[in-house]
């Protein structure tokens, strides 16, 4: 989640947002999970924080899934080991990452432009080297007691330096506060 300009009613909200993202940590149910869903943006922001904050704040919350967190080589990814694979765009992964803003399945044999096309993601840069595409899936905003809410729902597909020969493709949830 992201935070923006500060206004008025910034701490209430604030206060608010944070007393919501307890609870949706605390009554978050490990069996409803649907990876899948949350990597291929089938789900809502409301859905992937209350997920996200349950995975960062429930002890043994990795545990309990039967993830193995594995070192990443990156430090703006969080990698894991899935006790089984899962199906994602019309693809098998045993592994996943976490960005700042969403999980992401690490992919064999396909190419990031190949997938990106398969999927009508638009390329923001490709080189033979790097390559990092982007759809839009949800844009939204809403108004209320003064502030501005944007929700922004996003399918990625990158290459990273720290996974050579792999695509990274996945879902980018944001709300950010104005």
């Amino acid at each position: 989640m992201r935070l923006a300009t500060l206004g008025t009613g910034f701490l209430p909200a604030l206060t608010v947002l944070a007393s919501l993202a307890a609870a949706k940590a605390d009554d978050y149910d490990p069996a409803a999970l649907d990876l899948p869903a949350l990597i291929e943006c089938r789900a809502d922001v409301p859905a992937y924080n209350g997920f996200a904050l349950w995975l960062s704040s429930a002890p043994g919350a990795v545990e309990t899934l039967g993830w193995k967190e594995v070192a990443s080589g990156n430090p703006f990814l969080r990698k894991y080991e899935l006790p089984a694979k899962i199906r994602v765009f019309n693809r098998e992964t045993g592994s996943i990452v976490f960005t700042a803003a969403g999980p992401m399945a690490v992919l064999d044999g396909i190419a990031a432009p190949e997938l990106a096309r398969e999927l009508d993601v638009i390329a923001v840069f490709s080189t033979p080297e790097k390559f990092l595409g982007e759809k839009v899936v949800v844009q939204n905003t809403e108004e209320s007691e003064g502030l501005t809410f944007s929700t922004d729902i996003k399918l990625n597909v990158s290459t990273v330096e720290s996974h050579p020969g792999k695509t990274l493709a996945g879902c980018s949830y944001t709300l950010d506060i104005k």
